[in-house]
């Protein structure tokens, strides 16, 4: 079977469907952009209500976006329909003063690129097929264009999965690797695990090339701490108080039982600082 067959079973015409499959250049939107799509459904529609020259000539004659996200071997992760209902000039200032695309900026989004204007599209989510996003993936016709018409192009269906995989289950800790601006869009399955976690973590900063080691073992354990961190950029901490949380990179050292007594925690953080040398030569002070 293929998509079309779905969009032809609904009525839609498949001359004014266009179909996008996103893949951000931007390494660190890349990762998060399925994050957006599955819990912050508004910042991912307004990730691609602008875009290139090209796309937006194209995307004038649709009535029907059908958004996808790249996976790996030219297979695309269904994220919805959407009706395109309108559009208006913007400038590069009116750009930056919408919400959802400054809280993109941090990962990367780079606004309108070289040129004075650029049309923002209306795009108004369809319910059709919505009980797929996440589910439902399809093979790409092959080429670099990222954007193609419904009607001049086959896409097969590939697989329909029982659980989304905009929002999998998190990496094992031993794997796991965040950015400050990583943090502040977690997605659900992901704070449900942190929160369950006591442990002792690690601060990296990639510019002074120095870490730092604490301990979580309060409300919501490691997720309330890293929370923390989100929110405030130095948890409290005077020698991250002088340097930029945007260069910090969070990873766990070690887990422990979720009912491990505080004092037995504060050792094993004495432990890692001793360790790893965080206070002579990173950003402990204590």
């Amino acid at each position: 079977m293929d998509f079309k067959d779905l969009l032809v079973k609904q009525g839609f015409d498949l001359n004014t469907v266009m179909v996008l499959r996103h893949s951000p250049t931007e390494a660190a939107l890349r990762k998060v952009l399925p994050w957006l799509a599955a819990e912050r459904p508004q910042v991912f529609n307004a990730y691609q209500k602008a875009q290139n020259p090209d796309a937006e000539k194209a995307l004038m004659k649709a009535d029907i976006v059908a958004s996808f996200i790249a996976e790996e071997d030219e297979k695309a992760l269904f994220v919805g329909l959407y009706r395109r209902t309108g559009s208006h000039q913007i400038t590069q200032e009116q750009f930056w003063a919408i919400p959802e695309n400054v809280e993109m900026k941090p990962f990367g989004l780079g606004g309108i690129k070289n040129r004075d204007t650029a049309l923002w599209f209306d795009l108004e989510p369809v319910d059709t097929y919505k009980e797929w996003k996440g589910r439902l993936v399809v093979k790409w016709p092959s080429g670099r264009l990222w954007w193609r018409w419904a009607k001049s192009n086959d896409f097969p269906i590939y697989a329909i999965h029982e659980e989304s995989l905009l929002d999998a289950e998190m990496p094992s800790w031993e794997r796991l690797s965040l950015t400050w601006e990583d943090l502040r869009v977690l997605p659900t399955k992901w704070k449900a695990a942190l929160r369950q976690w006591r442990g002792i973590y690690y601060i990296f900063d990639v510019k002074a090339a120095k870490g730092y080691v604490g301990s979580a073992c309060g409300e919501e354990n490691i997720l309330g701490r890293w929370l923390n961190y989100a929110a405030s950029g130095d948890g409290g901490n005077i020698k991250l108080k002088e340097r930029h949380p945007s260069d910090f990179f969070f990873t766990i050292l070690q887990r422990t039982s979720p009912d491990m007594e505080s004092s037995e925690i504060g050792l094993l953080e004495s432990s890692g600082k001793n360790r790893l040398h965080t206070r002579e030569h990173g950003l402990n002070d204590n």
